[in-house]
């Protein structure tokens, strides 16, 4: 029997990688990654734009005060793997690849010990004949190791966190194969302006050769021979600006670029605020210029955590929470609104309001605030 629409899984797992991503290029010219680790080289480790943008949103997430209805659901949460917080790791996985995976690991007294955030490159979904996952085949190097859902106990062993992906039951779409295109064009205009910066921004110009008299041209040994030449004593920074000395009827003739053609400039500004849009971060915190949505940076840092921050901590919180269920009772996570320092001005107004509402009782505001019943003791640490 099918449920919302699953289909039933057709004998070996399917890959993960190959439904999230494709290939991409621009133009017919850049190269396209065709794995996701290839995408990340090029993506993230060799674009300044979406890697600030992930760092930005992953560091915010990361650094977000929470709260939790036990203390030691918390300090679980809030615990560091290999160096790494949890939310942060989740967040940028979320962010470039769409899916996060946690694993939960249990100390000798069957008590959750650890979180550990797998990486999604080398997680595959296995699913039953519903279409329900029921197992998660996690591959590094040469070993494989087949990771159930739920342990012994009916408890979630393995926390899915997924970006919406419309077209897919089991893996979520991250942000990075949306700006694929953009990312192609950003890293082609910056590779362009870098070889034009190398050559003064316009070719050095043309040799002509002029045969006078005698009417002979240059042989294929005398071209060779000028173009080796030209390429040890002209070519590079070192020799900016070198005289040339021309004989056997050689003459310079300088050539330049159309302006038409060296505005490579504005095209990586528009491919960048098109990165930033993709990852839902204000062009203005990246140090876009041209974009003049916001009136100042305080407005512009509001907005990236109204609109992106938040709704992806909440995203990765409540799956985190989620899973936890049948480890912790009435397990909750959320992020402490009152302890954001760019939400600040917003919680002060909203304060005033609901302070000034004689007509409200206590509990009701309080529930308006999103202020729990309970004493802060057990809600925060």
């Amino acid at each position: 029997m099918d449920w919302f629409g699953r289909k039933a899984a057709q004998g070996a797992a399917r890959p993960a990688l190959s439904r999230v991503y494709g290939t991409y290029g621009i133009m017919g010219s850049v190269p396209a990654p065709l794995s996701w680790e290839a995408q990340v080289r090029a993506g993230y480790l060799g674009n300044a734009i979406v890697q600030r943008a992930v760092r930005l949103i992953a560091e915010a997430a990361g650094s977000a005060p929470l709260a939790a209805s036990d203390p030691a659901l918390l300090r679980l949460v809030q615990a560091t793997s290999g160096g790494q917080g949890l939310v942060e790791t989740l967040a940028s996985q979320l962010l470039l690849h769409g899916n996060g995976y946690v694993q939960i690991l249990a100390d000798g007294a069957g008590a959750p010990a650890e979180l550990f955030a797998l990486r999604p490159g080398r997680v595959t979904v296995e699913a039953d004949a519903r279409g329900w996952p029921v197992a998660y085949r996690y591959k590094a190097g040469g070993s494989v190791a087949v990771l159930p859902a739920e342990d012994g106990a009916g408890r979630v062993a393995v926390v899915h966190v997924k970006a919406l992906h419309p077209l897919d039951d089991h893996y979520g779409a991250g942000c990075l194969g949306a700006a694929a295109g953009a990312i192609a064009a950003h890293n082609a205009a910056a590779a362009w302006n870098a070889a034009l910066l190398e050559n003064a921004a316009r070719p050095s110009g043309a040799l002509v050769h002029d045969p006078g008299d005698k009417g002979m041209p240059l042989s294929a040994e005398q071209v060779d021979r000028l173009r080796e030449e030209l390429a040890e004593s002209f070519a590079g920074g070192a020799n900016a600006g070198r005289p040339l000395l021309l004989e056997g009827g050689l003459k310079w003739q300088a050539l330049s670029l159309s302006p038409a053609e060296m505005d490579f400039l504005e095209l990586k500004h528009s491919a960048a605020r098109e990165i930033a849009m993709a990852f839902g971060v204000p062009p203005m915190l990246l140090g876009l210029p041209g974009d003049a949505t916001y009136a100042n940076y305080r407005e512009a840092n509001r907005a990236l955590w109204r609109l992106t921050v938040l709704p992806l901590c909440a995203k990765i919180l409540g799956a985190i929470s989620q899973g936890l269920s049948g480890w912790f009772e009435d397990a909750a996570l959320r992020v402490d609104l009152d302890r954001v320092p760019a939400l600040a001005e917003d919680r002060m107004a909203l304060w005033r309001e609901v302070s000034g509402a004689d007509w409200l009782t206590a509990e009701e505001k309080k529930a308006l605030l999103g202020v729990d019943f309970q004493p802060p003791s057990s809600t925060r640490t």
